[in-house]
């Protein structure tokens, strides 16, 4: 890879790293509906001349309306409020972690949308290291009141696993630029007034209005150009190893920046879900899996960023 292309990675390894630790200090002062909101509307806008330019805007949502919808319900519409809403219980090091499993639901999920490549005795291995970790990781939070946050995180996890499945399957000649700006548009429309129903009576301090930009400056439109970028750059396959990054990134952030604890347990779990991740999500190999290749070219299997809003073939934009 060029000196170019490890910038960018390193770029998108901090810029899908650090969502946690920016929803974690906004939803301390606003709600989860003003976080979506402020997020969808700032990314839409800042990539709206971009997609202008390109034209089709229009032609692209008629024509694929319904997968569009689709996608944007499962990748924005309610991952983004479930973990926002979690992370008002949750460490932004708990939250990233989880998130990092999405690989591993991934594999799951793939089999409900007729997958029928064996899994393989290496990746049912690295399905049940990875559930191991975020089992490792959850069990604290069981006995006290954070249950429902586990559960809208993982409500999170099965959207951003499901996401991409739906692009490749319905929105393969989708500009991936297009997709993403009408469906952070069509996000920011619906949560507009619950947002504006919840909006705090006073102006959010200077900290909480620089994490809301940064969610929908850096975390979302610079990154899904600067993602665009390192695919045409290292290709599909070696772009989305930042996966294996972004849960540390998240973990170093929560404890530099909000002095969240580093606990054994943490440590334990991230070991477990990267290595099951790695592992799950591998390509075939001629003496355990065979196939055509297809997740190691970055298929609906391989590993992705989180926040990614990237599923369509046309990774041009």
């Amino acid at each position: 890879m060029t000196a170019r292309g490890w910038s960018l990675f390193s770029l998108m390894g901090v810029v899908w790293g650090i969502p946690y630790l920016m929803i974690k200090v906004a939803v301390d002062a606003v709600s989860p509906f003003t976080v979506v909101f402020t997020r969808c509307a700032l990314g839409a806008l800042l990539l709206l001349p971009f997609v202008l330019r390109q034209g089709g805007l229009a032609r692209t949502v008629r024509a694929h309306w319904r997968p569009l919808l689709a996608f944007a319900c499962v990748e924005i519409i309610v991952p983004w409020f479930t973990l926002s809403d979690a992370e008002r219980h949750l460490s932004s090091s708990t939250a990233g972690l989880l998130i990092a499993g999405v690989p591993i639901v991934g594999v799951v999920v793939a089999r409900f949308f007729g997958d029928t490549d064996r899994l393989g005795p290496r990746r049912a291995a690295g399905l049940a290291v990875g559930l191991a970790g975020v089992a490792v990781l959850t069990a604290p939070h069981l006995t006290g009141g954070d249950a429902r946050s586990l559960v809208e995180v993982l409500l999170t996890v099965i959207g951003y696993a499901t996401a991409p499945l739906i692009a490749a399957r319905h929105l393969k000649g989708v500009s991936s630029l297009q997709l993403t700006t009408a469906c952070l548009a069509l996000s920011a429309v619906v949560y507009a007034p619950a947002a504006a129903v919840t909006a705090p009576s006073a102006m959010p301090s200077a900290t909480v209005l620089a994490a809301l930009a940064g969610l929908g400056v850096v975390c979302t439109a610079v990154a899904f150009v600067a993602f665009l970028e390192l695919i045409k750059e290292a290709g599909p396959a070696r772009a989305t190893v930042i996966t294996y990054v972004n849960p540390a990134v998240a973990v170093a952030a929560g404890a530099v920046f909000l002095g969240e604890r580093l606990t054994p347990g943490i440590v334990t779990a991230f070991a477990l879900i990267l290595a099951g991740s790695v592992l799950a999500t591998a390509g075939p190999v001629a003496a355990d899996e065979p196939g055509d290749g297809s997740d190691a070219a970055g298929g609906a299997n391989a590993p992705r960023a989180p926040e990614a809003l990237i599923g369509t073939a046309d990774e041009s934009g």
